[in-house]
């Protein structure tokens, strides 16, 4: 059997791109939010199970830092941490995530003790988390290319919450106002890592099935959020 031929730098982009079909956006739970026909009751369950996702992501990322030994990439991949734990007590990501919280009727002590989060979304986080713990940074970095696509999938999800549920409080949007245009640089600076670590065939391989890996993570998560509104 021939040996694996490593993709171009362009046609190893595509290819990554190439995947965004994965991405949650496509879900049905997601086609239901989007379309204003998800009841109170779901958005809560999506923000509260969402908030077990939000508060791993300082953890992936710190497990990136950790296992990555250059220090222009770790220089570069740390202020991801301190975008979601902030870098005092009340400010970053996690604080606007329980402000959104508050904006669709949940309460702080409801989904900071995480009474709500389902098993399948808590497996499927873990599991997130175990990944970038021990498989080689690279990966752990292709595997958040999920980057690529959310800020356009961010942005719908203001116009649609503004469209379609104004009872939630305006406030509760401003994790999303913030997190757009960061999650746009940051996915520029994720990809031209990827494209410049991960030159060899086996390496892009990886990096591939990396970003599958959390499309599927993602897409675990749904599963399990829609399920339970489907049986509730």
């Amino acid at each position: 059997m021939a040996p694996a031929v490593a993709l171009s730098r362009e046609a190893f982009a595509e290819a990554l791109r190439g995947l965004g079909p994965l991405y949650w956006d496509r879900h049905r739970f997601h086609l239901r939010l989007h379309d204003g026909r998800c009841s109170p009751d779901e958005i809560r369950s999506w923000v509260a199970n969402r908030w077990y996702y939000q508060r791993c992501l300082a953890q992936k990322n710190a497990a990136v830092v950790s296992r990555c030994p250059l220090p222009e990439v770790r220089r570069k991949w740390l202020p991801r941490v301190t975008f979601h734990d902030g870098s005092h007590e009340g400010e970053g990501g996690l604080a606007e995530w329980l402000v959104l919280a508050e904006a669709v009727g949940l309460s702080r002590e409801e989904v900071v003790d995480e009474r709500h989060v389902l098993r399948g979304v808590r497996f499927a986080v873990d599991g997130y988390v175990q990944f970038c713990m021990t498989r080689p940074w690279i990966e752990g970095v292709a595997a958040a290319l999920t980057e690529l696509f959310s800020p356009e999938l961010m942005t719908e999800r203001v116009h649609a919450w503004q469209r379609h549920y104004d009872w939630i409080k305006p406030d509760g949007l401003t994790y999303f106002e913030t997190r757009i245009p960061v999650a746009r640089s940051e996915s520029a600076d994720t990809l031209e890592l990827v494209l410049t670590h991960c030159t060899g065939a086996e390496q892009q391989q990886a990096a591939l099935a990396a970003l599958r890996f959390k499309c599927d993570v993602l897409g675990a998560m749904l599963d399990a959020i829609d399920y339970a509104a489907m049986t509730t």
